[in-house]
């Protein structure tokens, strides 16, 4: 697990976008060229966990090359967002999801407090209050730091089972998807998905807070733990559980690393959209890409960029619903950069550098004969600044440069919401 007043130009281009996405009739292009100004019935917030922008670029060389443009990054409002943490200039994930969930900053390690590990609201929560429905999707656990920033209140990130708890009691996260099916069940008791599989024998239940899934049922979710069971739900409340713990695996390359998550981000996300579009006071939605910074934290370029690929996939699959749902925001953003990464030309000369210098390929650039090399720095985090792009209802308010808790602000500003 990871440790860790924009003028006629812009909207000029929001209305370009809405046509290029298939704008087709007088009341779609009418709304299209208004979309920006909107208040915002949805939001689905995308955050690529450790997805700094020289990742964003190995990834974009990878699939759609040097002139191809990624779903992510085709979007007409650009931001920039600072990235520190309220005890460091190197944020880990859950003091980042919370200055973004919560608009503080707090100690790594935080989720949903404030430096004295008091709580604060987070805007998922004020979204449930004014009567919208809301949902947390991830390829990591779901009691994770960043899903658990929007949810849950507890000093340490740690406490897994207790953020499982308080998103059925307190925040009543209406669809919660993704990993961390141990945390949900106690030591001795396994779920689904059994304890100390062949692809790591360390992983098992280990909850502190009871069946943690009874409980969910008794509440009137619907239970599932695999895809056919996923795709046939039925209902507005849906806990699905898809693996003990990430939904992949974590390893120095060539030593059990796999992405090939059981449900996709995007399966897992589309089911999300439909089940919470059903509310007619709208919808909040945070989806988070989680193996990007898993495979930076161990330099792995190549399961880097499939999850980066994969996460693209499914921004493109929620642009298509926002077109057609023009009061909807989207926005792709991360919590902090992981890695150090540089993108390199092929040079057999260059042995790396210095003895902290990682370099990872080649791989090759989509439609050209290129090639580049990524050259990790680090196996940790770093300070640079994330990229950000939204677009739809509402999406003026993120571009520029910013603090991570500025997102907070700008959420609930684009929603109306106090």
């Amino acid at each position: 697990m990871k440790k860790r007043a924009i003028g006629a130009a812009v909207l000029s281009a929001v209305t370009v976008a809405a046509l290029a996405f298939g704008t087709n009739s007088p009341t779609d292009a009418k709304a299209a060229k208004g979309v920006n100004n909107q208040k915002a019935k949805n939001v689905i917030l995308f955050v690529g966990d450790g997805m700094g922008t020289d990742h964003r670029d190995a990834i974009r060389l990878a699939a759609v090359g040097a002139n191809g443009k990624l779903a992510m990054d085709d979007m007409p409002a650009v931001g920039r967002v600072h990235t520190s943490s309220g005890n460091s200039f190197v944020t880990d994930s859950a003091a980042a999801a919370t200055a973004m969930a919560s608009g503080v900053k707090s100690y790594n390690g935080a989720i949903g407090v404030n430096m004295k590990g008091k709580p604060v609201q987070t805007v998922l929560e004020k979204a449930k209050l004014a009567g919208k429905t809301t949902g947390l999707v991830t390829t990591s656990q779901v009691t994770d730091a960043t899903p658990a920033a929007f949810g849950a209140h507890v000093k340490d990130r740690s406490a897994q089972s207790d953020i499982a708890k308080q998103y059925l009691e307190n925040s009543k996260v209406d669809v919660i998807l993704g990993g961390g099916e141990d945390y949900w069940y106690t030591k001795g008791n396994e779920g689904a998905h059994p304890d100390a599989p062949p692809e790591d024998k360390t992983e098992g239940s280990k909850g502190t807070q009871g069946n943690l899934v009874n409980k969910a049922q008794k509440l009137g979710y619907t239970y599932v733990n695999n895809e056919n069971e996923l795709k046939y739900a039925k209902g507005t409340k849906l806990l699905g559980l898809f693996a003990n713990e990430e939904m992949f695996q974590q390893a120095p390359e060539g030593q059990g690393d796999v992405y090939n998550p059981q449900v996709s981000l995007k399966d897992m996300t589309k089911k999300a959209i439909n089940t919470l579009s059903q509310n007619k006071k709208g919808f909040f939605l945070v989806v988070e890409e989680e193996a990007i910074d898993e495979m930076a934290h161990n330099n792995n370029a190549e399961l880097m960029i499939k999850a980066g690929k994969q996460l693209d996939d499914t921004v493109k699959m929620a642009k298509a619903y926002a077109k057609t749902h023009p009061d909807t925001l989207v926005l792709v953003t991360a919590d902090h950069a992981t890695g150090g990464l540089a993108l390199e030309k092929v040079d057999n000369k260059d042995n790396g550098g210095d003895e902290a210098s990682k370099e990872d390929g080649p791989f090759a650039i989509a439609h050209s004969k290129e090639q580049f090399v990524a050259d990790w720095t680090t196996e940790e985090h770093t300070s640079s600044d994330v990229p950000l792009n939204a677009m739809g209802a509402g999406s003026e308010r993120f571009t520029g440069v910013y603090e991570n808790t500025y997102l907070h602000n700008a959420l609930l500003k684009a929603m109306n919401l106090k």
